[in-house]
């Protein structure tokens, strides 16, 4: 099997690195997100009008480049080795994925909003009982006429403070952990009944707890698929995360590697001793293993839905305890200068630990992996 990318693939890759390195240095991040806002409009327009980036996964019949989830997943590990703050997972990996996937009249009007960066989607899936399950649902949509009656409470939305569309898992039949019944909306994030309450995540990131009271949502407004379309969702999503993991481990990677070259012990680098030799040697191989494993289940994406999952929890499960092994070996081999505000490396430590939970952690995910590959 050739897993080298395309001659276009690179292309994307390149334009994209090098358009983040002249843009989005660790200071200009820091800058970033300490205003009001949280984020620099002009580089999501950017990435959108000059370099196109938002269109590379998208089918030529909304205007895209005609790419995928290999797309998805090279843009997602350049953005994890700047720790970007841009929605490109939420608007274009989990909403553009959706809207794929669904396809019809809301496909065709939505799509190209996204690939010109005038809509910005936040997945709110999670509620605070529901931990993981996609299927444990409180927040309900009730039939009224030809639309609905959206109620509920959503948890850490990512990006839901800049959001123009909110992608809402609700309930319209069942009830606890059901899976009938479940189904995804797409609505106006500024509908009257729809209540933000902001904050920073430990990693800089913006997100909210989205409340709905009586949200009249319309009939076009329901993505066909119900819990199928929401895992698939939610898994091309985890392997996004996974991609990220990777952009973030070689930095982390990369930056402990230069530290351990200038800190003097003893009148030495402190990369001269042997033990630390073998753990930058570890951490290389984690980093590695992260980047293996997420190639792998993104070419298992479009699998029938078992292999699917057992792909991406088997990638998910590695690579959240990989992530933390780096992550934990940078901060000690730093020391205390590790985690403060002003060096980059106590910031992509907090990525990796947020990465590592998202989308269920290492447990959660070999749970899963279980269930679906062994006999009951």
């Amino acid at each position: 099997m050739d897993l080298s990318y395309t001659e276009t693939q690179e292309m994307l890759r390149d334009t994209l690195a090098r358009f983040l390195a002249d843009t989005y240095d660790f200071e200009t991040r820091r800058k970033m997100i300490t205003r009001p806002e949280g984020r620099d409009p002009g580089i999501w327009r950017a990435l959108a009008t000059e370099l196109g980036i938002l269109c590379a996964s998208f089918s030529e019949a909304h205007g895209g480049m005609g790419g995928g989830a290999v797309e998805n997943a090279l843009i997602m590990e350049e953005l994890g080795k700047v720790i970007a703050i841009e929605p490109y997972l939420q608007t274009v990996v989990i909403g553009g994925g959706a809207l794929k996937a669904a396809g019809g009249a809301l496909a065709d009007v939505m799509i190209p909003q996204i690939i010109g960066g005038d809509a910005i989607i936040a997945f709110a899936y999670a509620e605070p009982k529901g931990r993981y399950d996609l299927a444990a649902i409180a927040t309900t949509a009730k039939r009224v006429g030809a639309g609905y009656t959206l109620n509920g409470h959503k948890a850490v939305v990512y990006a839901a403070p800049w959001a123009t569309h909110l992608l809402v898992t609700a309930r319209t039949g069942g009830s606890g952990r059901e899976r009938a019944g479940v189904d995804l909306f797409l609505i106006d994030a500024n509908a009257p009944g729809v209540t933000r309450r902001d904050y920073k995540t430990v990693d800089g990131f913006s997100a909210s707890e989205v409340y709905f009271e009586n949200v009249a949502v319309p009939g076009e407004a329901l993505l066909a698929g119900g819990i199928d379309l929401i895992e698939r969702v939610a898994d091309e999503a985890t392997v996004g995360i996974c991609a990220e993991a990777s952009g973030v481990a070689r930095k982390l990677h990369e930056g402990t590697l230069e530290y351990s070259r200038q800190r003097k012990q003893f009148g030495l680098p402190i990369g001269k001793f042997q033990v630390l030799q073998h753990r930058m040697a570890d951490m290389m191989i984690e980093a590695e293993q992260i980047a293996s494993m997420t190639l792998m289940a993104t070419l298992k994406l479009d699998e029938p839905a078992a292999v699917r999952k057992a792909a991406v929890s088997m990638a998910k499960a590695k690579v959240a305890r990989s992530v933390r092994f780096v992550g934990q070996n940078a901060i000690q081999t730093h020391g205390g200068i590790g985690i403060t505000d002003e060096l980059a490396i106590g910031h992509y430590f907090k990525r990796a630990t947020m990465i590592e939970g998202q989308f269920g952690n290492a447990d959660w995910h070999l749970q899963r992996f279980e269930e679906l590959t062994l006999p009951a």
